[in-house]
């Protein structure tokens, strides 16, 4: 089972993997509630390493990102759900609405994302994960399987028309 850290804690972490010769995996994203597509992704993540670290976006940063009704379970216990699967060794919670800081931190040998991006070049991050030494890599989408569609498939079925 995975541990949820602050940064000072993720440092040291960092530092003790690298001694170890540990191949870092790195992702980052809301994760509000966990679905297959999620699994899939983090099982595909974790393959791209020995540890698999995970930026979980702050309640605050999902608001921003995904308006002011997200995110649906609160940050705490989304970190807590997250570390508690078999394939994420490390969760750590982060406000700003790139995980470019993580990434300084964390320097990952591979840095993977979700299926909502077709090549590696459109991340943001890319550019900083590449000059940091690392690797992109773009996860394999699972259609049909998001946060948003549980949230639409709830409203019609359970909501008043």
């Amino acid at each position: 089972m995975g541990r949820v850290l602050q940064r000072e804690e993720l440092k040291r972490v960092v530092e003790e993997l690298r001694r170890q010769g540990k191949k870092i995996a790195f992702t980052n994203g809301c994760f509000d509630i966990i679905h297959l597509g999620h699994i899939r992704y983090l099982r595909e993540a974790k393959s791209k390493g020995d540890v698999l670290i995970v930026g979980l976006n702050s309640d605050e940063s999902v608001r921003k990102i995904k308006g002011d009704k997200r995110p649906i379970l609160p940050e705490e216990e989304r970190a807590e759900i997250l570390a508690s699967l078999n394939m994420v060794d490390f969760v750590v919670i982060f406000n700003e609405l790139v995980p470019d800081e993580l990434i300084k931190i964390v320097k990952p040998d591979v840095h993977i994302k979700g299926g909502d991006y077709s090549a590696p070049d459109e991340l943001p991050e890319a550019e900083l994960v590449r000059s940091l030494g690392g690797e992109v890599h773009i996860a394999q989408a699972v259609e049909g399987k998001s946060t948003t569609n549980i949230i639409e498939t709830i409203l019609e079925r359970f909501c008043e028309k």
